[in-house]
């Protein structure tokens, strides 16, 4: 009987190992091999000569004044919409779970951007803050003097109402899902024993969110490195100082065919993005562990 179950077992993993070779062939073939082929390629001189020159690419790149200035906007970019796009979403979600008037006409406000292109959504925005745009019109009609936005150091609030504006939405139905998976006998047990609602928030819902917040979290961060697409119809290949991103920097180094310092920027990109999420796991699993157990 024992050695009908080993088969049995032994079979469930073959069968489970076959199932999941075309998944492994597929991230081997499309982000292994093309990986390892960046980081050969950050490695050498050129693609010609193809002569090994260690970190040297690296060296030059860390001195480049364009990637300095792209890496320095996309981080403070980061780190100011992240942030706020995950605290507002968490903050709508809470008050939507409310019987408040209006519930539906919220949320189709709040979602319908995710409906519209990314080419008309800039649109929209060029119409208001353009130099002649309806926000200086408004400002000028009572009285006060309009601000050239995009070619301002105000640049970069737009750039993050409109990320904001544009995934708000999404994150803001994660949280409100989250919220109704929440066991609803420990929330009555704690109205009984008198809790209030922020020590409800932190010792109850915050803990039982933290899945959610690492996930909204780590979207809104690889969203934050795609606004480039925004920032690049509004302002183009060159914009201001403040609003080059490092996607600009990518983008104009794989244009003029240097490869080389293309490669170099990749690899340290996706160093940096794996210590990020290494900190939000670990970070996660030791707020969070409680939960699970």
């Amino acid at each position: 009987m024992k050695r009908k179950q080993q088969c049995g077992r032994r079979r469930e993993r073959i069968f489970s190992d076959i199932c999941l070779i075309p998944s492994l062939v597929g991230v081997l073939i499309f982000f292994i091999i093309p990986f390892g082929i960046v980081i050969y390629y950050s490695l050498i001189n050129n693609s010609i000569t193809k002569q090994f020159v260690g970190l040297d690419n690296y060296t030059k790149l860390l001195g480049n004044s364009a990637f300095l200035e792209a890496s320095k906007n996309t981080s403070l970019f980061s780190l100011t919409a992240v942030p706020l796009s995950v605290l507002l979403s968490l903050g709508l979600a809470m008050l939507l779970e409310r019987n408040i008037p209006g519930k539906s006409i919220f949320r189709t406000f709040f979602l319908s951007p995710l409906m519209v292109p990314s080419a008309s959504v800039v649109l929209v925005w060029q119409v208001l803050f353009h130099n002649h745009g309806t926000i200086n019109q408004i400002t000028e009609f009572f009285g006060g003097q309009g601000t050239d936005w995009m070619n301002s150091g105000k640049g970069q609030v737009v750039i993050v109402m409109m990320f904001l504006w544009k995934n708000l939405g999404y994150n803001m139905i994660l949280f409100m899902s989250a919220l109704c998976s929440i066991p609803k006998d420990i929330i009555e047990v704690a109205d009984l024993e008198g809790a209030g609602r922020l020590w409800k928030f932190v010792h109850i819902k915050l803990r039982y969110l933290s899945p959610t917040i690492l996930f909204v979290l780590i979207l809104s961060l690889i969203n934050s490195f795609k606004v480039f697409r925004e920032v690049y119809l509004l302002t183009g290949d060159h914009p201001l100082a403040k609003l080059y991103m490092l996607q600009h920097f990518m983008n104009n180094t794989f244009n003029s065919f240097d490869y080389q310092k293309l490669s170099a920027a990749a690899v340290i990109f996706a160093i940096v993005m794996i210590v990020i999420m290494a900190i939000l796991l670990i970070t996660e699993n030791i707020f969070g562990k409680d939960v699970e157990n």
